[in-house]
């Protein structure tokens, strides 16, 4: 594993763990997500798995990265966490799990598999947790179904796939927020319904019918909605945003993830704020998550350096570690 430890940490620091895409690489998401000048700023812990497959995708499809402690990859990513948390003090009321394309995919697994780690979640342009996986048990396998998003199940169902990757827990499930592109040829946009179905399902809510819908949010042309906002959650415990004639994948946004995950100077934020206008209402037919908007791009970037330790640490059996 990867792990970055800025040079000013907090007493009892918070952990995002930050998934990289296919062909890509921990080095590769090091540098081109913001999560780094963020935590120098904020003084949390990155952690950036790697890939050990040919091509750098992740196994979202095999029964042991689709179970608790199953062994997989999934599993190597947990013990990374509670290796991080043991070694730096962490806060383990404060971790988060975000990613892109594969490591999307992989956030959806993770908060399914490993609910008890984290607080909240954010994919960048994945599939539903479960959506990937092999009827031959193949590891790190293509499923052109779902990538195709020919796969339309009810909330229910996705619910059961989810609980069934943890047999028995009944504990807290992370908070989660799905981006997703109108015009992704990759992973096609059904799956940002599927996604939403998947953890409103989970969390007892109604896919169709958010609580709140804010047009142009976070950028022109994104729509946002919101699912059971409440005074511990006021940003809501689902958010789906989808961005009109965005492809693959949804740029990262630094600030909407600090906002999400309650970190730095939105610790105790009440809601989101934007500097263009938007309009909140309630969900009707033309603004249901089956009928999502879309947006276009936004990306938050710095051209600050990290000046923190970045650095590769072995974790036990861990058969991710460089």
């Amino acid at each position: 594993m990867y792990i970055y430890v800025p040079a000013k940490l907090a007493a009892k620091p918070p952990v995002i763990v930050a998934i990289h895409f296919c062909t890509g690489t921990a080095q590769a998401y090091y540098t081109g997500s913001p999560y780094a000048q963020l935590a120098d700023q904020y003084g949390f812990i990155v952690i950036y798995p790697e890939s050990p497959y040919s091509g750098t995708c992740w196994d979202v499809s095999s029964k042991s990265a689709l179970t608790h402690n199953g062994g997989g990859d999934s599993n190597s990513i947990a013990n990374m966490v509670t290796y991080t948390l043991s070694t730096y003090n962490g806060d383990a009321s404060k971790v988060f799990v975000t990613g892109s394309s594969s490591g999307a995919m992989m956030t959806n697994v993770m908060a399914a598999t490993y609910p008890e780690l984290f607080a909240a979640a954010t994919a960048y342009s994945g599939v539903p947790a479960g959506c990937f996986v092999s009827s031959s048990n193949q590891v790190d396998a293509w499923n052109s179904s779902c990538a195709q998003g020919q796969i339309n199940d009810t909330p229910q169902q996705w619910a059961n796939v989810v609980n069934s990757m943890y047999a028995g827990y009944t504990g807290a499930r992370p908070r989660f927020q799905v981006y997703h592109g109108s015009v992704d040829t990759t992973l096609l946009p059904p799956n940002y319904n599927e996604t939403v179905k998947e953890w409103t399902g989970v969390f007892g809510y109604d896919s169709t019918k958010p609580a709140k819908t804010i047009s142009n949010f976070p950028a022109r042309g994104y729509t946002t909605y919101e699912w059971g906002a409440d005074s511990s959650n006021p940003l809501g415990k689902v958010q789906g945003v989808y961005a009109l004639n965005v492809g693959h994948t949804v740029p990262i946004n630094g600030t909407q993830d600090m906002m999400w995950f309650q970190l730095g100077p939105y610790a105790t934020a009440s809601s989101p704020t934007t500097s263009t206008t938007t309009t909140a209402t309630s969900a009707s037919a033309s603004t249901s998550a089956s009928t999502p908007p879309p947006s276009s791009k936004t990306t938050s970037t710095t051209t600050t350096q990290p000046t923190g330790s970045y650095a590769v640490a072995k974790v036990g059996k861990d058969r991710l570690a460089a």
